[in-house]
């Protein structure tokens, strides 16, 4: 039996990842972090899979709207606690929760950027902080540069350390093929663990 290929399209300005295996109709989905998914049938092509996003944009649209809307919520204070790097604690009195995510990310993360670039000998020509909508990270090869979410800090600081590991690889492999996971695995190995957490509402990681 074939192996599962995959590849990424895109639609509503949203990335999509799809999976072309042994199913019998196209399945698309949205995961509680907001990502969107995509498996189509062998017989599917990026074509007809493309025409098939491009219907469905605004239920794809609408439904990681949805998922977003949940996450910030998972991550409002609640009885004055917030989740930060997988622990629920105090937001201090009149501060921002986005702006302290932002401020604990940008502190944390130029170790982390060191620390990954040193392991995979890649190079970032530069870091950004965005509170991105469906993405935890992105990368711009062609340029070398890379965008980082501040709302990793309410996960555990392994998660910022695998979207690093992640868009770091991205500049010496632009999709996600086997080639890119293997880099990925020489520099972070437990990226099923990550990806699990991503899924996860931080507050319920920081509630148990």
């Amino acid at each position: 039996m074939a192996k599962p290929s995959t590849y990424t399209l895109q639609a509503a300005g949203i990335e999509v990842a799809v999976e072309r295996k042994a199913v019998r109709r196209v399945n698309l989905r949205v995961r509680p972090d907001g990502t969107a998914r995509m498996s189509v049938p062998w017989r599917v092509g990026r074509a007809e899979a493309q025409a098939f996003l491009d219907a469905h944009a605004e239920w794809l649209s609408a439904a990681v709207e949805r998922a977003d809307a949940k996450k910030s919520a998972a991550a409002a204070p609640r009885d004055g606690k917030i989740p930060l790097w997988g622990r629920l604690v105090l937001l201090p009195e009149g501060a921002d929760a986005a702006e302290l995510y932002r401020s604990e990310i940008a502190r944390a993360l130029p170790a982390v950027a060191a620390r990954m670039e040193a392991a995979s000998g890649l190079h970032a020509t530069g870091w950004q902080l965005r509170d991105m909508r469906t993405r935890w990270g992105s990368c711009t090869p062609a340029t070398g540069r890379i965008r980082v979410n501040t709302r990793l800090a309410a996960y555990p600081p392994t998660c910022l350390d695998y979207v690093v590991a992640h868009e770091l690889t991205h500049l010496a492999e632009a999709s996600h093929n086997k080639r890119f996971h293997r880099l990925l695995a020489s520099v972070y190995p437990d990226e099923a663990q990550a990806r699990a957490l991503l899924r996860l509402d931080a507050r319920e990681i920081a509630e148990a």
